[in-house]
């Protein structure tokens, strides 16, 4: 049993290499329902923040599934708590009484998924953009930005909102839920392992969420 478990941690581990991040502790269980009680398709438009200037999405080109709405959630994490589902693309912002706000996302490619438990450590507007070690020797385009950063914009990678992840001992764990300018990429694997969202999105849940242990994290495959 305990060469069992040793050979179990070394694929952990493993598998944290590929993302160029860590993992942490398997997520919860949950189950939802596909009743929506409110949708908020029309808060998609352009956004003036911050002396930038948000283009609008058009979100009649995101499949409806995506686009921000209150639904019916079960799950025995406390309202607060922030769920991942990768595999259905949704993050859920848990609400009282057995509903969560859900945003649609876009994921880690092949590879790159990860799944754990992790708290906000601390949250940002309009974020400088790091990109990891690991991801510049795959892209050397970006290797110029691993020590001075991408300065905030339009363009960063990161959006107009980032949240960074922490485990459980405090260590960071280089995993981000933040915007996107590319929204096509919502419903799809199409990032280096970090949590996207639609820029108009990841400001309303930036509103909702406090950063610290308090705010769980739960990424579940």
């Amino acid at each position: 049993m305990r060469f069992r478990n040793s050979m179990l941690a070394l694929g952990l581990l493993a598998t944290a290499a590929l993302a160029g991040c860590s993992t942490t502790a398997p997520g919860t269980q949950v189950a939802s329902t596909s009743y929506t009680e409110q949708i908020f398709t029309d808060s998609y438009g352009s956004v003036k923040d911050a002396g930038y200037t948000l283009p609008a999405i058009p979100i009649s080109r995101v499949d409806k599934r995506f686009h921000r709405q209150v639904v019916n959630y079960s799950t025995t994490e406390k309202p607060g708590t922030v769920i991942v589902n990768t595999r259905e693309r949704f993050l859920y912002y848990i609400l009282p009484n057995g509903r969560a706000m859900r945003y649609g996302i876009g994921v880690g490619k092949q590879g790159f998924a990860w799944s754990g438990t992790a708290y906000v450590a601390w949250k940002q507007e309009w974020p400088t953009w790091h990109p990891p070690k690991e991801m510049a020797q795959r892209r050397p385009d970006v290797a110029k930005y691993v020590e001075d950063g991408m300065g905030p914009g339009l363009s960063n990678p990161l959006g107009a909102r980032a949240m960074y992840l922490f485990n459980e001992k405090g260590q960071d764990t280089l995993f981000r839920l933040h915007g996107t300018p590319e929204w096509a990429s919502i419903g799809t694997a199409a990032s280096s392992g970090c949590i996207r969202l639609m820029n108009q999105d990841i400001i309303d849940l930036y509103s909702r969420v406090r950063p610290g242990r308090q705010t769980k994290v739960v990424v579940i495959q």
